[in-house]
């Protein structure tokens, strides 16, 4: 298969994270290093295939003498809109890929991404290999997508900070953070941080419970504490709060907000504080890590390709580099936090307060 190859195409779907650029970094040195062949970065994602005439850029190693491997965000740029599933997008694609000579691409995503692109692909004609990546950590099946890492040292770092002021005020600090359904993020940043109070999407809770905890935390003598919520968490009453968008989306957000309220309506005890960290979460230097599973991914993928075997997904799992077909990773879904987790236990058995066990 390796001697039918003469060029491969790379490109980033869906929201940016840190390490993406590692990913193309690698794929690109072991695409020419090792195999001779060219590698061309698609811009914008899918978006640069619909274009007339096409976004893309040849890629060699002198375009990583810069420090991109140090770099957030993606050289190349990306969509995280839906992919438009009609006849024109689908013959825009395959139509693109015959225009550039692209044998196969190598296309680093999310759950959604794996999704949506390997079905568009699939529709296409056009061969295609996964590599995962996203700060929530909800790819299924791999144990680490790309900028999860990097996302979760900032909400630690930031809940390092908030501890110093809280302690200095005697507040509680909220710290709302990112992972749409998903509470991964939450869930390790409360632990390493040291929170209080952990609310996840996964796992009922009560502001009574909220509050029940607070006011133990008062009671052994500490005068401040630090709350972690997850933007995908509803409230108790099971209703999603939401923030509208600019471009009539709406999206997850104020979760945080919505707690304080009902923390300061309802108890005299504490005055609260919130920060939502957004978007910082997803730029800045990438983790030694991310950089790691970054490379490892990114050099796998076009082995995969280079031996035939696409339609399928790297991962990480159990300590080792695998490979899954990408029909099991979209069966699947998105990889939520398992309520019996170990790390719940974990979480549980320091105090923190994550919601209503399950047992």
């Amino acid at each position: 298969m390796t001697n039918q190859i003469k060029r491969i195409g790379v490109l980033t779907s869906g929201g940016d994270c840190a390490g993406l650029n590692a990913v193309i970094r690698a794929v690109v040195y072991r695409a020419t290093l090792h195999y001779g062949w060219e590698v061309y970065g698609i811009i914008d994602g899918t978006d640069g295939l619909a274009y007339r005439p096409v976004r893309y850029k040849k890629l060699t190693i002198d375009d990583f003498s810069n420090p991109w491997l140090r770099l957030g965000g993606t050289m190349l740029g990306t969509v995280n809109s839906g992919v438009p599933f009609n006849a024109k997008m689908i013959k825009d694609f395959s139509d693109a890929t015959k225009e550039l000579g692209i044998d196969a691409f190598v296309v680093i995503g999310g759950d959604g991404s794996m999704s949506m692109v390997s079905r568009l692909c699939r529709d296409a004609g056009v061969k295609m290999v996964g590599a995962p990546k996203t700060i929530d950590n909800d790819t299924p099946i791999t144990e680490h997508s790309v900028g999860f890492s990097t996302a979760r040292d900032v909400c630690v770092e930031a809940l390092d900070r908030l501890n110093a002021t809280a302690s200095s005020h005697h507040r509680v600090m909220i710290l709302e953070v990112m992972g749409r359904d998903a509470g991964h993020i939450a869930l390790h940043s409360a632990i390493a941080g040291g929170a209080d109070v952990c609310l996840l999407p996964e796992i009922p809770y009560t502001l009574e419970g909220v509050i029940s905890k607070l006011k133990q935390v008062h009671e052994q003598g500490r005068s401040h504490a630090l709350v972690v919520v997850a933007e995908g968490v509803k409230t108790p009453e099971g209703t999603s709060v939401q923030v509208a968008h600019a471009s009539d989306d709406v999206r997850y957000g104020g979760i945080g907000q919505y707690l304080s309220a009902r923390i300061n309506k309802e108890c005299d005890d504490f005055q609260t504080r919130v920060t939502v960290l957004g978007h910082i979460q997803r730029g800045g230097t990438p983790s030694s890590y991310d950089r790691l599973m970054a490379t490892v991914f990114g050099s796998k993928a076009v082995d995969l390709i280079a031996e035939g075997r696409t339609d399928r997904m790297v991962a990480w799992k159990d300590g080792q580099l695998i490979d899954v077909a990408l029909e099991e990773v979209t069966g699947v879904g998105t990889k939520h936090v398992n309520p019996d987790d170990d790390l719940v236990k974990a979480a549980r058995d320091v105090g923190i307060y994550v919601g209503k066990e399950t047992k």
